[in-house]
């Protein structure tokens, strides 16, 4: 499975362990990501993510901001990409069995390192159910 991460300066940590397990499971990872915690505008590091899975280049992306909001929105600009900002396991788990998610934002200066960790083997433990949701996500613009 190929992965794209991105992250501004309040997720350099937390990119740095997500992609260590990432590996170890035997994913390949590129990182768009800064590896400084020095200010940086996040949208530089997000829309890389973003065309990725816009171009199914890779098959999901996580991106890491301080609030997550930012770079979510960001990767929601582009067509294809459903990014869902999520705070802890549960929401991660709905995002993608309702609304079948293919990026996941994490909010760095909200959720704890082993939250983050948690949440994102959940991204990928947790299947689409399609059925009902089909429906909704057919009403969404993304081509």
């Amino acid at each position: 499975m190929k992965i794209a991460i991105g992250n501004d300066h309040a997720g350099t940590d937390y990119k740095l362990a997500i992609i260590g397990w990432l590996k170890s499971m035997g994913m390949e990872v590129t990182n768009y990501g800064t590896d400084s915690v020095d200010s940086v505008d996040y949208p530089d590091f997000v829309h890389p993510v973003a065309e990725d899975v816009e171009n199914e280049v890779v098959d999901y992306g996580i991106i890491i901001c301080g609030s997550g909001n930012g770079a979510s929105m960001t990767a929601n600009k582009h067509q294809k990409v459903r990014s869902a900002l999520c705070w802890n396991k549960e929401i991660v788990a709905l995002a993608r069995s309702h609304n079948n998610a293919n990026i996941l934002s994490l909010p760095a200066r909200y959720i704890s390192l082993p939250q983050a960790l948690d949440m994102v083997k959940t991204f990928f433990d947790t299947e689409y159910e399609g059925g009902r949701h089909d429906r909704r996500l057919a009403k969404m613009p993304c081509k």
